[in-house]
C-alpha cells in the first residue's frame, strides 16, 4: 500500500486532478477550478512531504500520525494530515514567493462552493482566477524540483505560460497604480486640493503600519521619504557568543511582507508588490536569547 505521505504519490494525484481541471471541452468553469483547488492542496502536501513527512502529519496526543509519517509504525488508514490553512502557512514560510493569502482564498472559495449557498470561486471570472492560481502552483512545482511541463504536459505549457505572464503584468500594473496614486494624493495634500472626504481620511490615517513582529526603515518608492518595512517570518537566525556566557547576539533575517509610508500614505501588502516596487525582499532584525529558547522548546510540562 502506498504511504499517505509519499510525495511522489501525492504528485501523481495532483497531476490527475489538474488534467481534469484543464479539460475545457468537457467541464464547466466551476468544475475545473474545483479540481484545480484540490490539485493545489495536493501539490502543497507533496512539496512539504518531500522535505519531511512530519510537515504534513497532524500532531496528536499519542503521536500516531507522527510515528506513521516517519515509518516507525504501520497504520496508513489512520493517518491524518494537517488542515489546508496550516499547510499553506508552512509553504509560505518554506517556499518563496508562495502566497498563503492567495492560496487560502482558493481553498475558501472551494469550501464555500461545496458547503454553503455562496458562489465561491464562481464570483471571479476565469481570466482573473487562473493567473492567480498558476502563480501559486508553479512555486510548489519548483519546490518539487519539477517544471510545468512535468505537471500539465508539453501540449498545455503555452496555456499556463500565458496565465503566468498575465499575473506578472497584473502585479506590475497594480504596483505602478498604487505608487502613482500615492504620488498624486501627496501632491494634492500639499496643494490643499484634496476633496473633503479624502482629506478626512488622510488625516485619520496617522499610523498605517501593520504592527508585525519585525520592522525596519526603508525608502518609499513613491516619495523617497522614510517608510516602514515589516515582516513576520524568520528566514534565518545567526547566533554569536561573546566573552560573557550570557552575552548572546542574535541576528534574524526577516522576509518582507508589508510596507507603509507615513508621508504619502503608500501601502504595499505582500511579497510580490514589495519586490515589484524595488524594496528589499528581506531585512535584518535583532533578536535575543529568548528566541533561541523558544525555538528549542519541546513543550515539556
Amino acid at each position: 500500500m502506498t504511504s499517505p505521505y509519499d510525495h511522489d504519490a501525492l504528485w501523481i494525484k495532483a497531476k490527475l486532478f489538474i488534467n481534469r481541471a484543464m479539460d475545457d471541452d468537457f467541464r464547466s468553469f466551476d468544475e475545473q477550478v474545483l479540481w484545480a483547488a484540490l490539485a493545489l492542496e495536493l501539490l502543497a502536501k507533496a512539496a512539504l512531504s518531500k522535505v519531511s513527512p512530519l510537515l504534513v502529519a497532524e500532531p496528536t496526543e499519542e503521536g500516531t500520525n507522527l510515528l506513521i509519517a516517519i515509518g516507525l509504525v504501520a497504520g496508513d488508514a489512520r493517518f491524518t494530515s494537517i488542515k489546508a490553512t496550516t499547510l499553506f502557512k508552512r509553504c509560505h514560510k518554506a517556499f518563496k514567493p508562495f502566497d498563503q493569502a492567495e492560496a487560502i482564498k482558493i481553498i475558501k472559495g472551494r469550501n464555500e462552493y461545496l458547503h454553503s449557498s455562496g458562489a465561491g470561486f464562481m464570483a471571479i471570472p476565469s481570466h482573473a482566477w487562473w493567473p492567480r492560481y498558476w502563480a501559486q502552483a508553479t512555486t510548489l512545482i519548483t519546490a518539487l524540483d519539477k517544471d510545468v511541463s512535468d505537471f500539465v504536459g508539453i501540449d498545455r505549457m503555452g496555456v499556463v505560460q500565458a496565465y503566468l505572464e498575465q499575473d506578472a503584468k497584473n502585479v506590475e500594473q497594480r504596483t505602478q497604480a498604487l505608487i502613482e496614486r500615492a504620488k498624486q494624493r501627496l501632491q494634492q495634500h500639499r496643494d490643499g486640493n484634496l476633496p473633503a472626504r479624502v482629506a478626512r481620511e488622510w488625516q485619520s490615517d496617522l499610523d498605517l503600519r501593520a504592527s508585525l513582529s519585525y520592522d525596519t526603515d526603508a525608502e518609499c518608492p513613491a516619495c523617497a521619504a522614510t517608510g516602514t518595512l515589516e515582516g513576520e517570518d524568520v528566514l534565518n537566525a545567526e547566533v554569536s557568543y561573546n566573552d560573557e556566557p550570557d552575552d548572546i547576539q542574535v541576528t534574524l533575517t526577516i522576509g518582507a511582507e508589508y510596507f507603509s509610508c507615513p508621508t504619502c500614505h503608500l501601502v504595499l501588502m505582500g511579497y510580490k508588490l514589495i519586490k515589484q516596487a524595488g524594496l528589499p525582499e528581506e531585512f535584518e532584525a535583532e533578536g535575543d536569547a529568548s528566541y533561541i529558547y523558544e525555538e528549542s522548546d519541546y513543550g515539556n510540562d
